[in-house]
């Protein structure tokens, strides 16, 4: 099932974010990327969209982006698939993988979008080698 917010976000600026795209692209045909969240959820609404939008300026293919629906159990836990696997406490969480190896993880917030997080820690990380 895919996340709805996971459409990407048409006002996002690709030049205004170049250096994320660059570091996304240079490693797009090698990686997959994993998205825990849910269409209910305002962090999911509010991170996911520029998200979907950086990784398709960065031309990741569609096949290498993984959406997994998660909902709220009544004591507050997620539930959903690969979500114990994971370890999926807050949404939402985006992981990626290179040859099933985790790279980087994103959870919930940060001080900037998840995309430019997530390019930063791969290049403090040197995991674009």
């Amino acid at each position: 099932m895919s996340l709805e917010t996971m459409q990407p976000t048409p006002t996002w600026s690709a030049d205004a974010h170049e250096e994320t795209v660059d570091t996304l692209s240079a490693i797009a045909d090698e990686i997959t990327v994993k998205v825990w969240g849910g269409d209910w959820c305002k962090d999911c609404r509010a991170a996911l969209p520029d998200f979907a939008a950086a990784l398709e300026a960065a031309e990741v293919p569609e096949d290498a982006i993984e959406h997994y629906s998660v909902e709220k159990d009544d004591d507050g836990s997620k539930i959903g698939p690969k979500v114990e696997e994971y370890g999926i406490e807050y949404i939402p969480t985006i992981v990626i993988e290179r040859e099933g190896e985790e790279l980087v993880r994103f959870v919930e917030e940060e001080d900037v979008p998840a995309a430019i997080w997530l390019a930063d820690r791969l290049r403090e990380s040197e995991q674009l080698a």
